[in-house]
C-alpha cells in the first residue's frame, strides 16, 4: 500500500510496465464541497479562543444521546470550524489552530466520548507535482503467449491461477449487481481495461473529509499514483481481449480517493467518508490497501489515537450494517501481530517519528485489525508467505496472492511480482500485502456474486471455510532471497499465523 515508495504501505516494488496505446485524461481535483448523507458549517473562530497553533484536522465522537447541533456549537466555542457531521454514526470532523482544541472539547463529556488530532502536521493547500518516470516496456515486446480463451498478458498472471480465477471465470465472472469499493490513491477509469467495468456514480474524491462526486475527482493525482489503479486492475479488469484479467472481471468497480496529494498519506477524516460513502452507494465490497496515517499502531491509552479508532470503528461497523464487507491488508512489516510487544519506529509519519514498543492487540493497525474487517497476508508463486507480510495467529484471516520476488513463477516473463493494470493504459509490476488484498476482495466479490443475499459476516464465513488449508512451512525466503528457517509460524485451531484459514479460492466461491 503506498506510501508509494519510501514508507511503509502495503505495495513494495517500483512497477515495471507494459505499455499499450491508450491515453490518460486527469481532470482537475475539485475542492470538497458536500457530505454524503451529512452536512457542513463554516464557523468562525471563537472569540476568546487560542489560535497561536498551527491548524489540525479534529474527529469529534459524540455519545450516543448527544445532540449534533450541540456538538457543532460546542466545536465553535472552542475555537473549531465544522468540515462535516456523520450524524448516522456521531462523527464530527473539524479544524482548529487552537491548541487546546481537544482537551476542551474532552471535557464535555455529555456530549463527547472521544476526540483526536487526525494528523501531527498542519494541513496543506493541494500540491502537485509532475509525474515521475517509470520504467516501462512496449507491448509488442511482451512475451506472454495467450491460449485461446486468454487475455493477452493473462500468462503472466500466475496469481489468478494460484486462486484458481481462471478455471472460475468459465463458470462464473460475477454480477454487473456487485460492486467492489477500492478505496485507495484513486483509479484511472479511462484506462481500457478497466473502463467497462467502472462505476462512476460510485465514485468520489474524500480527501478532507468530504465526499467530492465531480467528474473525474476520483482519478489519481498529476504525479502519478499508480497503487489505486494497480488495485483495482487486479479485482476488476475486464475480459474484453486486451492485457490482463481481473479476479472478477465481470463485477464493478469504484474508486474512493482517500490519500493527500503529494504525500499520499490516508487520514482519519478521509477514510471515515470513503468507509460512509461506500455504505449509502450501495457497494458491496470494500478493498482497503493501506493503514491510517500517521500512527502505524493506535493505542487507546492516547487520547488522540483513541478517538480514531472510535471514528474509523463507526465508520466500518456503519457500512457493515448497510451489508458491506471490508477487505484489508495486513501489511509489509514482517512483523507478527499476534506478539506481546513490537516496535513502531514509523510514527508519525508526518512528522518526526518517536520510536515506541506497542502492544499490537491494545495497539491497532488501522483498519486492518478492526472487528469484522478480512485481514489478509501475502503469498507468493510458490505458496510461501512473501518475506515482507506481516502476519499473527488469531489475526489474519486468509492469505492470497501478493507476489514475491524470490518466488520466480514459470512464466513467460519469470516475474514473481503482481501484474496489473497501470494509469495511462499501461500495465506492471507490483509485489505487497496491497496486491493480497484485493485478490480477496475479488473472490468476495464472486461469493456475493454466486449468493446475493449473504450477509457480510456470511462472505466472511465463507471466503474462510471455501480457503484451501496451508501448514506452517519449514522454509521461507527473507529479503535477501535466502532460504530461512520458518520459526515465526505458530499453528492452532485448524489456522496458522502466516495464512490464517489458508490461501483463498476463487473456483469455489462461484460452485
Amino acid at each position: 500500500m503506498a506510501h508509494l515508495g519510501p514508507r511503509r504501505r502495503r505495495a513494495l516494488a517500483v512497477p515495471v510496465g507494459l505499455a499499450l496505446t491508450a491515453s490518460l485524461a486527469f481532470l482537475p481535483t475539485a475542492a470538497a464541497t458536500a457530505a454524503e448523507g451529512g452536512s457542513t458549517a463554516g464557523a468562525a473562530t471563537a472569540a476568546g479562543a487560542a489560535v497561536s497553533g498551527p491548524e489540525l484536522s479534529y474527529v469529534a465522537n459524540l455519545n450516543a444521546y448527544a445532540n449534533v447541533k450541540a456538538a457543532k456549537k460546542a466545536v465553535e466555542r472552542a475555537g473549531g470550524t465544522v468540515v462535516t457531521a456523520y450524524e448516522q454514526i456521531g462523527v464530527v470532523v473539524a479544524h482548529s489552530q487552537n491548541p487546546d482544541f481537544a482537551k476542551q472539547l474532552r471535557t464535555q463529556r455529555g456530549l463527547f466520548v472521544s476526540v483526536g488530532a487526525t494528523r501531527t502536521a498542519p494541513l496543506k493547500a493541494v500540491q502537485t507535482t509532475e509525474e515521475g518516470a517509470t520504467q516501462r516496456l512496449d507491448a509488442a515486446k511482451a512475451t506472454a503467449r495467450a491460449r485461446q480463451g486468454q487475455e493477452p498478458l493473462e500468462p503472466n498472471q500466475w496469481d489468478l491461477r494460484t486462486i484458481k480465477a481462471d478455471e472460475a471465470h468459465k463458470i462464473n465472472d460475477g454480477s454487473r449487481n456487485v460492486t467492489v469499493g477500492i478505496i485507495d490513491t484513486g483509479v484511472d477509469d479511462t484506462h481500457p481495461d478497466l473502463a467497462p467495468n467502472f462505476s462512476k456514480g460510485q465514485s468520489a474524491n474524500c480527501v478532507g473529509g468530504v465526499a467530492d462526486t465531480t467528474e473525474g475527482a476520483w482519478r489519481p493525482y498529476a504525479d502519478g499514483s499508480d497503487h489505486g489503479t494497480h488495485v483495482a486492475g487486479t479485482i476488476g479488469a475486464a475480459r474484453n481481449g486486451l492485457g490482463i484479467s481481473g479476479v472478477a472481471p465481470g463485477v464493478k468497480i469504484a474508486a474512493i480517493k482517500v490519500s493527500e496529494p503529494t504525500t499520499s498519506l490516508f487520514y482519519t477524516e478521509a477514510v471515515v467518508c470513503g468507509f460512509m460513502f461506500a455504505a449509502e452507494k450501495g457497494i458491496e465490497v470494500t478493498n482497503n490497501s493501506y493503514y491510517v496515517d500517521p500512527w502505524l499502531f493506535n493505542c487507546g491509552s492516547d487520547d488522540d489515537q483513541k478517538a480514531l479508532v472510535e471514528a474509523i470503528g463507526r465508520a466500518t461497523k456503519y457500512a457493515e450494517r448497510k451489508g458491506t464487507l471490508h477487505v484489508a491488508s495486513a501489511g509489509n512489516s514482517n512483523q507478527d501481530l499476534a506478539a506481546p510487544s513490537l516496535q513502531d519506529v514509523t510514527s508519525p509519519n508526518d512528522t518526526t517519528p518517536v520510536p515506541r514498543t506497542v502492544d499490537p492487540k491494545v495497539c491497532l493497525d488501522l483498519p486492518t485489525q478492526l472487528p469484522g474487517v478480512v485481514t489478509v497476508s501475502a503469498t507468493g508463486d510458490k505458496g510461501l508467505r512473501s518475506y515482507y507480510s506481516s502476519y499473527g495467529l488469531g489475526v489474519v484471516d486468509v492469505a492470497a496472492p501478493g507476489g514475491d520476488k524470490w518466488q520466480v513463477p514459470a512464466t513467460p516473463d519469470a516475474n514473481g511480482r503482481v501484474l496489473s493494470t497501470l494509469p495511462g493504459g499501461e500495465y506492471g509490476y507490483k509485489q505487497g500485502t496491497s496486491m493480497a488484498a484485493p485478490h480477496v476482495a475479488g473472490v468476495a466479490a464472486l461469493l456475493k456474486s454466486a449468493h446475493p443475499s449473504a450477509t457480510p459476516s456470511q462472505l466472511r464465513a465463507m471466503l474462510k471455510a471455501q480457503s484451501t488449508r496451508a501448514a506452517c512451512p519449514t522454509q521461507i525466503y527473507d529479503s535477501t532471497g535466502a532460504l530461512i528457517d520458518a520459526t515465526t509460524c505458530q499453528a492452532k485451531w485448524g489456522q496458522t499465523g502466516y495464512y490464517g484459514a489458508g490461501v483463498v479460492d476463487a473456483l469455489k466461491a462461484v460452485k
